[in-house]
């Protein structure tokens, strides 16, 4: 009896060890699940893209193939018309002054928007590049030599560098120094012309916040009591064919609207030039993002 009683107390006694532990393995994973619930990140809002199909009217009215993007930040939106082309790569043409004034002023070729260089004494088709120019003015009239002269004042090694960290399009600068955003090898899609729009004014850049806010300046298109518009035009070529654009953003109601407008036309059509331009406002003003409060 006594060696039966003794068996049962020690069954008794693990039977009660093993549920305790049991009970204490639970309890710590159960505070390990809500300590990782508690330091948990939410996810940030889903991104969001429409297709617009109906703005294929603004194009037709230019006589003009294209594409339009428009990324709304506060939305976490994107609104596209001609989505697969959104996607192609393009030469960049004169919207690489963007990303030129930047590595020109973070270099030192150039020290800010009103540092004059001068005239080559050549005298080019437009008839507003055949002066001495800033920066500042350069930008405005697109004038051509004026930003050869600073990549070449950059140079090949340190331009390929900051094209490369900005992730600027395929960031293949083959082709010459001074030509290699026309008729070189540089391509970027309409997508991408957003992303880096993004990277520029969020500061995302490796370049100085000053460089930044001097691009800002001589970037501003328009200015009113309901919006800031900032942009840059471009003009190249697509093969056979002519190719435009319009990119920017748009500072309205505290809140960044980045765009990309890409155009395409056949040589001689005379709605070519102002389509680049035309279309995307109208565009933007349907979007409600030029009119009104």
């Amino acid at each position: 009896m006594k060696k039966t009683s003794f068996k049962i107390f020690v069954v008794v006694c693990l039977l009660s060890f093993a549920n305790a532990f049991i009970g204490c393995s639970k309890a710590k994973v159960s505070a390990v699940e809500v300590s990782t619930a508690e330091n948990e990140s939410l996810p940030e809002a889903a991104e969001m893209s429409v297709e617009k199909v109906d703005l294929k009217r603004f194009f037709d009215e230019y006589k003009v193939e294209g594409c339009f993007v428009l990324y709304d930040k506060k939305e976490n939106k994107f609104t596209r018309y001609n989505s697969k082309r959104c996607a192609e790569r393009f030469t960049p043409a004169s919207t690489f002054k963007i990303p030129n004034s930047l590595i020109a002023l973070e270099t030192g070729v150039i020290k800010d928007e009103n540092e004059i260089i001068k005239w080559d004494g050549v005298k080019r088709d437009r008839a507003e590049w055949n002066r001495d120019h800033t920066l500042d003015s350069a930008f405005e009239f697109s004038a051509l030599w004026f930003y050869q002269e600073l990549a070449r004042r950059v140079g090949e090694k340190r331009m390929k560098k900051y094209v490369s960290d900005f992730g600027y399009g395929n960031t293949d600068i083959s082709g010459g120094i001074d030509q290699f955003w026309l008729r070189g090898n540089l391509r970027i899609s309409p997508d991408e012309q957003i992303q880096f729009l993004r990277k520029v004014y969020e500061n995302k850049l490796p370049v100085a916040d000053r460089s930044v806010e001097i691009l800002k300046k001589i970037m501003l298109a328009e200015s009113n009591a309901n919006y800031k518009l900032f942009a840059k035009t471009g003009a190249g070529r697509n093969g056979a064919k002519r190719l435009g654009w319009y990119v920017g953003f748009i500072e309205r109601n505290g809140n960044v609207y980045y765009f990309a407008n890409n155009v395409e036309a056949e040589n001689g059509n005379e709605n070519f030039m102002p389509a680049r331009i035309e279309v995307a406002k109208k565009i933007l003003n349907e979007l409600g993002l030029l009119e009104g409060k």
